[in-house]
């Protein structure tokens, strides 16, 4: 369902995220982010001066390739448009993410090595997601590789996948959790008491 119809009104900025996945040939897989920032008028600015309407104030971008298991192995951004040379230094730290996994615990690894001046807002904002990007990107594919060359399912490990429980249309208790993974329905995590 759409949204209702808007009230009268003025567009004055736009911000545009993109994100897509790739398999390599080398079996690598890479997950690509790119975000803009721009405004419809023109406006003075103290880092770049003049910019005329549709000038990106923010033009950046993030590849991150990661293993099979979500393992970053290597990591890429760029800045091409920032409003200030300051914000230049965001690059580098970026490194700092190499050996994380996407997975549960991302957000605080970013946090770990990119919070607050110790790297970009934006970069941060686009890593947030990349992780959804690859879950997107790498596990359909792999079945379908593995249907492709007619190689069975791989048997499951009893618990169920990642993602049940994570949203209000995985959960547990619910009509899709009931259709796709009726072994699930009613799952209840197992809290451990602590040794004493």
């Amino acid at each position: 369902m759409p949204l209702s119809p808007a009230q009268p009104r003025k567009h004055l900025h736009t911000r545009k995220v993109t994100y897509c996945g790739y398999h390599r040939e080398d079996g690598l897989w890479d997950i690509e982010a790119g975000i803009t920032d721009e405004k419809s008028y023109p406006m003075n600015t103290s880092g770049r001066g003049h910019m005329e309407a549709g000038d990106f104030i923010h033009g950046m971008g993030i590849r991150v390739t990661v293993d099979d298991s979500m393992t970053i192995v290597a990591i890429e951004s760029s800045m091409d448009f920032t409003p200030y040379g300051e914000c230049q230094a965001g690059v580098s730290p970026m490194q700092g993410m190499v050996g994380a996994k996407m997975g549960p615990g991302w957000r605080q690894a970013i946090e770990k090595a990119l919070g607050g001046v110790r790297g970009c807002t934006h970069l941060r904002e686009m890593l947030f997601n990349m992780a959804t990007a690859a879950y997107q990107t790498i596990p359909g594919y792999m079945i379908h590789l593995r249907k492709e060359a007619g190689d069975p399912a791989p048997e499951g490990t009893g618990a169920p996948p990642y993602h049940l429980g994570k949203c209000i249309g995985w959960d547990f208790e619910g009509a899709l959790v009931a259709r796709k993974y009726p072994q699930f329905v009613g799952w209840k995590v197992m809290k451990r008491m602590p040794l004493k």
